[in-house]
């Protein structure tokens, strides 16, 4: 393989720390650090802070490099703190009725559990689909069997779209297991029924090219494959979809909002058409500092070339993970690998070993400064751009010595 194409020199990183869990948090390159100081420098001075440069420039220009990095239009772009606060945009604003349901795939990161939740007191049903054989959550979680190439879980969950279904709620590529759905199939299948397809994206965004095709709405925070700090991500809205949609009501929800040669107690205002009619109001330029210099970074980069880099690094993992004993995993997650069915994630499944052999793992892998994650019965190693050889080198050193 070639060197990296995100330069690790772009990082902090160091020898005595392997970081291999941008799942958890991804690090932040030295640009945006940079960009977080030279703002809060202007703090520190607020005759320094610019209305157009910075109060509108900044937010601005960082719904232009989302658009940019998920292939659509800033228009379409709400700079959200979370994904779940994103989430909850969409599950508070949509128009229910009694009885209406949101589907979801079994087993999704609480995120895209709650916002919907929450509505049962509106009377919305929240329903969950298995999506292969033997799948299994919540308590018993770690007596699921893993999925296999051979399972179609795009298949169930459009055979269980009902007559009032009218979201179906889902993770791009899941947090345990890693598996990535087909956003293209499912939304596709969504249209034809009248349904909205809502995606939790933080686990594929930045590592994975985005195909919004049949998206209705596609929320994520900036802290796992945009390598931003915690605190600031995106809603992406489809415009018709945007339109079924309560706006926040925040200030800046409105038209001519910040016109201020217009009185600013005049309410007899339109809500705007656009993203910024679903922000919750003054921007945090602090962390939309930051975000945008790695969505830069990563637009430079281009993420069709960060994710052939992954599957690159993934494929040699499992090369060397050969006869070792993992052997089980690696033609499972090879096959998954082989047939697209895998985000930025290898996640090992414990194999009965339970969170005992894990932990045990887990903390061999933290003596030889190799820091990886475990969720719901999966060891899970998750690489980036930045990534190099040597660091699958080392990981299989540590999987195969301590397996």
């Amino acid at each position: 393989m070639s060197a990296p194409p995100l330069n690790p020199a772009l990082f902090h990183l160091d020898e005595d720390h392997l970081w291999v869990m941008h799942c958890a948090e991804g690090p932040v390159p030295r640009a945006a650090v940079r960009a977080v100081r030279t703002f809060m420098q202007k703090e520190l001075q607020p005759w320094e802070m610019r209305w157009e440069e910075d109060f509108l420039g900044i937010p601005a220009a960082l719904r232009a490099e989302v658009a940019t990095l998920i292939g659509g239009r800033a228009e379409d772009v709400s700079l959200t703190p979370t994904t779940s606060s994103g989430l909850v945009t969409v599950a508070q604003g949509f128009p229910w009725a009694a009885g209406d349901e949101v589907l979801a795939p079994l087993g999704e990161f609480p995120s895209n559990a709650w916002p919907w939740l929450a509505l049962r007191n509106r009377g919305v049903v929240f329903r969950e689909v298995p999506l292969w054989e033997g799948h299994v959550a919540g308590v018993g979680a770690w007596t699921s069997e893993p999925p296999t190439a051979e399972a179609d879980p795009e298949a169930r969950l459009i055979a269980a779209l009902g007559h009032r279904t009218r979201i179906l709620a889902l993770s791009w590529v899941r947090f345990q297991d890693g598996l990535k759905l087909d956003l293209k199939r499912l939304g596709a299948a969504c249209q034809e029924r009248g349904v909205h397809l809502v995606v939790d994206g933080i686990q594929g965004v930045g590592t994975v090219p985005l195909n919004l095709e049949g998206v209705s709405a596609f929320a994520t925070g900036g802290y796992k494959g945009l390598l931003a700090p915690e605190g600031l991500g995106f809603l992406w809205t489809e415009p018709s979809f945007r339109q079924l949609l309560a706006p926040s009501g925040s200030w800046l929800s409105v038209v001519d909002a910040t016109e201020f040669s217009r009185p600013s107690t005049d309410l007899d205002r339109d809500w705007l058409a656009d993203g910024r009619a679903l922000e919750p109001g003054g921007p945090n330029l602090l962390m939309a500092s930051a975000l945008l210099e790695s969505l830069r970074l990563l637009n430079e980069t281009r993420v069709p070339v960060i994710a052939s880099h992954v599957a690159g690094l993934q494929t040699n993992l499992l090369d060397a993970l050969e006869g070792s004993v993992w052997q089980a995993e690696v033609r499972r997650l090879r096959q998954l690998l082989r047939a697209d069915r895998l985000g930025p994630i290898l996640a090992f499944h414990h194999g009965g070993g339970g969170p005992e052999r894990l932990n045990r793992l887990l903390k061999m892998g933290y003596r030889q400064g190799v820091f990886a994650s475990m969720r719901e019965g999966y060891l899970r190693i998750a690489f980036h751009g930045f990534h190099t050889e040597a660091d699958v080198a080392r990981v299989a050193t540590w999987l195969r010595d301590s397996g």
